[in-house]
């Protein structure tokens, strides 16, 4: 964060107190989960703030293949993902939240570009009711809050059981050698202000995917078929292996209300049903 405070991640007072002040000067580039997206990032939250607006910062970059406008640019009467396939616009506005965003459609081009396609093609099948369908329930999942994770069979085995101590202790040396992609905007809106309860939803790349290759594997993957079959698996983002000084104890992988065991039929948590997450569709 700018100020160089951090919070302890476990008291909610806290969180609550300072998260409505959060803003994209707020940002701290040096966490780990930004490694992939400083290089772009920062620059842009720079232009932005010293006053420019938003959305112009980020069409500066030229990196996305669609272009950021206001969000008052989004008719009343036309769903956000349809105006984003039918204008290659984005609306945006000012905030943590949307800049992720952003950044991701510079990051994953084309797989933003296929879930995009999957939502609006979604919505002229079955159109915008109360409930989604579970193509669009799981390609909105994977949007605001995926995790790419590159491991073993092993540790794959281990993370999808809830094994926690197997998967983030006794394995802990398999970490170093396992690629991580943070996707997730609305995860990483959260993270600026870091809690221990932040999950975020684990989706597998194989191991001969070439880093420099992800982007056009993952928009391959994403299929409806796939998507529908929401397969995931939750890991709060601050039990990744030194990503956190305080999970150097195994002690910090204790705490049941956070590192929960299985259940049977668990379903993919839905970012959007919580009010720090908007549905915008």
């Amino acid at each position: 964060m700018a100020s160089g405070r951090r919070l302890n991640p476990d008291r909610l007072a806290s969180r609550c107190e300072t998260a409505r002040s959060q803003a994209v000067p707020d940002i701290d580039w040096s966490v780990p989960w930004l490694d992939d997206w400083r290089a772009v990032g920062e620059p842009v939250a720079r232009l932005i703030a010293s006053g420019c607006p938003q959305p112009q910062a980020l069409n500066q970059t030229g990196l996305a293949p669609v272009f950021f406008v206001p969000q008052a640019d989004l008719p009343e009467s036309q769903a956000y993902e349809n105006f984003i396939f039918a204008t290659r616009q984005v609306p945006t506005r000012e905030g943590l939240h949307d800049f992720f965003n952003a950044l991701c459609w510079m990051h994953f081009p084309l797989s933003k570009k296929q879930l995009n396609q999957l939502q609006a093609h979604e919505i002229a099948r079955a159109g915008v009711g109360q409930v989604r369908g579970a193509v669009r329930d799981a390609a909105t999942v994977f949007d605001e809050n995926a995790l790419l994770i590159q491991p073993s069979n092993a540790l794959w085995a281990a993370l999808t059981e809830h094994r926690w101590l197997d998967a983030l202790v006794v394995l802990r040396a398999e970490w170093t050698q396992t690629r991580l992609w943070a996707f997730g905007h609305a995860a990483l809106e959260k993270a600026v202000l870091p809690y221990k309860s932040i999950t975020v939803h684990l989706w597998r790349v194989p191991r001969d995917v070439p880093h420099q290759q992800i982007d056009v594997w993952l928009s391959q993957d994403l299929t409806p078929e796939k998507l529908a079959r929401k397969p995931f698996s939750p890991l709060p983002l601050l039990g990744v292996p030194g990503w956190w000084p305080a999970n150097a104890d195994p002690a910090f992988y204790a705490d049941a209300q956070v590192f929960r065991s299985r259940r049977r039929h668990e379903p993919a948590e839905k970012p959007y049903s919580r009010p720090e997450i908007p549905s915008r569709a």
